[in-house]
């Protein structure tokens, strides 16, 4: 159901702490021009934890208005299951073509609870589910034992694979073949992801880089691996910066500077300085400095 490239886009903020839904339309169609394939809003990249729920349908909407008719999931991560099933079932009623779920935040769900809570969720909002996994920042791993307890609700259709273990993608095709569509979500494993089977890619940098990104993605697809490669040697440095504490800020940086987008943040985030921003830029510059053609890769 879904495939390619889906950024996870980040929520824009005037300066006084607003939505800029001025600013996030103007980003997310950047998105869709590139010819990314559908919009994941309010992830952690997204700042979800930090807007309310009345905010994050307000996101949603704004990302449908400019998608194009391909699909916008809202991202559910819940410090309770009562909470995320609540929103599950209002961004439903509010036109989400799915959600991406995270199992439990906040607190470190065993098997049986990781299953009741993503089935409860499930349920809720009886829209397709993306399952994400990432036990490297929630600490809650959706292994390939949980999903064949998942399997036979075909509401889970999808997993963004972010255990940081490039070994799991191939783990999960080789257990279930196509019963579940595997999603990179770490973007410097993506080309690696991509190569043992992964359909699609849930990327961060995308919204700074998205003719890069977007080229990576369909240069695999056409078996044209070396070109890719080129790309993505280029990009490896930009792409560890959405693998730390300060993505958020990271990342609205690397917008700042390539497609002229804000830094503004919610606290207690607060947009880098000192030797930190320093050190982002120079990366960031470099890369403008050395940004690959992609004449070829069309």
């Amino acid at each position: 159901m879904w495939t390619g490239v889906i950024p996870a886009v980040t929520t824009k903020f005037t300066a006084d702490g607003a939505l800029d839904h001025a600013e996030m339309e103007r980003c997310f169609a950047l998105q869709m021009q590139a010819g990314c394939d559908g919009l994941i809003v309010c992830g952690s990249l997204g700042e979800g934890p930090m807007l309310s729920p009345d905010e994050r349908l307000e996101v949603l909407k704004t990302a449908r208005s400019v998608a194009g008719g391909k699909p916008v999931l809202l991202t559910v991560s819940e410090a309770g299951t009562r909470e995320a099933c609540a929103l599950a079932a209002r961004a439903a009623k509010a036109g989400a073509a799915g959600l991406m779920v995270v199992p439990s935040p906040i607190y470190h769900t065993d098997e049986d609870e990781t299953v009741a809570t993503l089935s409860a969720v499930a349920a809720a909002g009886d829209l397709p589910v993306m399952i994400y996994s990432n036990r490297v920042a929630y600490r809650v791993d959706v292994t390939p034992r949980i999903m064949e307890r998942l399997a036979a609700d075909a509401r889970f259709v999808a997993i963004k694979e972010s255990s940081d273990d490039i070994r799991r993608t191939t783990e999960i095709i080789n257990h279930f073949g196509d019963r579940f569509a595997v999603l990179t979500g770490v973007d410097n494993l993506a080309f690696e992801a991509l190569s043992v089977g992964a359909v699609g890619w849930v990327a961060g940098l995308v919204v700074a880089f998205p003719q890069e990104t977007v080229a990576i993605y369909r240069l695999m697809k056409a078996g044209r691996t070396a070109e890719a490669l080129e790309i993505y040697r280029w990009f490896r440095p930009l792409l560890d910066l959405d693998v730390s504490t300060f993505l958020v800020q990271n990342i609205k940086l690397a917008e700042a500077l390539a497609i002229g987008s804000t830094e503004h943040v919610r606290m207690p985030r607060k947009p880098l300085s000192g030797e930190r921003r320093a050190a982002v830029e120079a990366i960031v510059r470099t890369a403008l400095e050395r940004r690959p053609s992609l004449t070829l890769a069309a």
